[in-house]
């Protein structure tokens, strides 16, 4: 499945910060997914 992180989970989920749902970080550890990360975010 493809995913588009918006930025606040792309730091919540590099910070490991608990404001990320299990169910969030589930999916983008999933090697079976692919993660997008729009370049406004950088």
């Amino acid at each position: 499945m493809n995913f588009l992180l918006d930025t606040h989970t792309f730091l919540w989920f590099i910070n490991d910060d608990p404001a990320l749902s299990s169910t969030a970080r589930t999916l983008i550890e999933d090697p079976d997914n692919a993660l997008y990360l729009s370049v406004a975010s950088l």
